[in-house]
């Protein structure tokens, strides 16, 4: 917010907490896609790469911190991930019409 000028617009993209399958990992007792407790290691989770998200939003949690933050006109869309498993791309693109279930999420606000 600092270095945006009022009327000025932000756009971001942030992986999805509640993405469609991090919602199935958390039914199993793992911890979500691109979600760290360490950046340190990787612990409780797939994969060997720390991807360094600390706070993971969902759509709605995304949006209230917008405008919590001093922004107006919050709009929130989803995008797919390109690292899904070819098998699993057409039901990431699906996801995509519901932003609270799709992998990525993407905002874009104005400033006040």
């Amino acid at each position: 917010r600092r270095v945006l000028r009022p009327g000025g617009h932000l756009m971001l993209s942030t992986p999805n907490l509640a993405a469609w399958y991090n919602r199935a990992l958390l039914l199993a007792g793992v911890q979500p896609v691109f979600s760290e407790v360490s950046l340190r290691g990787i612990h409780g989770r797939p994969g060997s790469e720390v991807v360094g998200h600390l706070r993971l939003y969902t759509a709605r949690a995304l949006r209230s911190f917008l405008t919590a933050s001093g922004f107006t006109d919050v709009t929130i869309k989803g995008a797919p991930f390109h690292g899904v498993p070819r098998p699993l791309r057409l039901l990431d693109r699906a996801a995509c019409a519901v932003p609270g279930a799709s992998s990525i999420l993407l905002a874009h606000a104005r400033r006040r």
